[in-house]
């Protein structure tokens, strides 16, 4: 039990609810449009997606864990971390990441032939996030194209073909979740800086940063009210965006120029936003 704590802390499995709502949101809406509802296919569907995604998830988790282990150990903030401390070998981190893909590729495969010629350009997009802060100053863009490939990877999975639905979900799902690392790597900025890596904090200063992370929430906000336009799925959902749009209102409100001191706070709101959207999302399909 003490192993899996570690390897759980490791990826921050409890994170896995920033990325699977979404995932299981592209897999309902494919679902709505194709109108095959089979208990058994659904079921099997929806455990496979789950599978995939933690998967995904723990392999893409490890690997920035594994490539930033020098870091870490030279920032406070991150020093507790498994391998700077010791508890992790990074032979151990390696063989979690190769067990990790290993099981999210087969996973892919049992969703279907699609999936699984995508897989590696997933894990390939997924990998790359970790070592963007090296070479470019827009990471936090690149994290955000990471999680896109949730609900696009969960409309797909559950039969979904064309459509603006997989894309606007990708782009909101992108967008939100950059707006919210924006505002994470603001705390950064310093070590970063002194460093040499690179993030849009460091490229433009908090402040600046702080208004693009607010302009990409507002995007997120824009593209789940057209999803709703366009997949006409009522008042119900409508009031779930509404919710959302509060949600990331109130994270931006805690956070300031001059005041990071609850960044985390923030940071930790957004494990809600997913689940609130999934939950609405799929009561107002339910209720068509």
């Amino acid at each position: 039990m003490s192993r899996l704590t570690t390897y759980a802390s490791f990826v921050r499995f409890s994170h896995s609810v920033f990325a699977l709502p979404f995932a299981l949101t592209g897999a309902l809406l494919a679902l709505n449009r194709t109108g095959e509802w089979d208990l058994k296919t659904v079921l099997y569907r929806v455990g496979w997606i789950v599978v995939a995604m933690v998967a995904a998830r723990s392999s893409a988790m490890g690997f920035n864990r594994l490539v930033d282990a020098r870091f870490d150990a030279l920032n406070p903030r991150t020093a507790g971390r498994e391998i700077p401390r010791g508890v992790m070998s990074r032979l151990e981190a390696g063989l979690f990441i190769a067990a990790s893909s290993a099981l999210f590729v087969f996973a892919a495969w049992k969703l279907g032939p699609v999936c699984f010629t995508l897989s590696p350009v997933a894990l390939a997009i997924v990998f790359w996030y970790s070592l963007a802060k090296r070479i470019t100053s827009y990471t936090q863009l690149f994290l955000g194209l990471a999680m896109a490939v949730a609900p696009v990877g969960g409309w797909l999975a559950a039969g979904g073909r064309g459509g603006l639905e997989p894309w606007l979900l990708g782009i909101a799902i992108g967008t939100w979740v950059g707006g919210f690392d924006v505002l994470y790597a603001c705390q950064d900025l310093e070590f970063d800086r002194r460093h040499g890596l690179r993030s849009i904090p460091v490229r433009f200063g908090v402040g600046r940063s702080l208004a693009i992370s607010r302009a990409m929430h507002v995007i997120t906000v824009l593209c789940l009210a057209w999803l709703g336009s366009v997949s006409s799925l009522g008042w119900l959902y409508t009031a779930g965006v509404a919710g959302v749009a509060a949600l990331l209102v109130f994270e931006q409100s805690l956070v300031s120029e001059h005041d990071l001191s609850q960044v985390k706070r923030a940071f930790d709101l957004n494990g809600y936003v997913g689940i609130l959207y999934l939950v609405t999302t799929a009561a107002a399909i339910y209720a068509r």
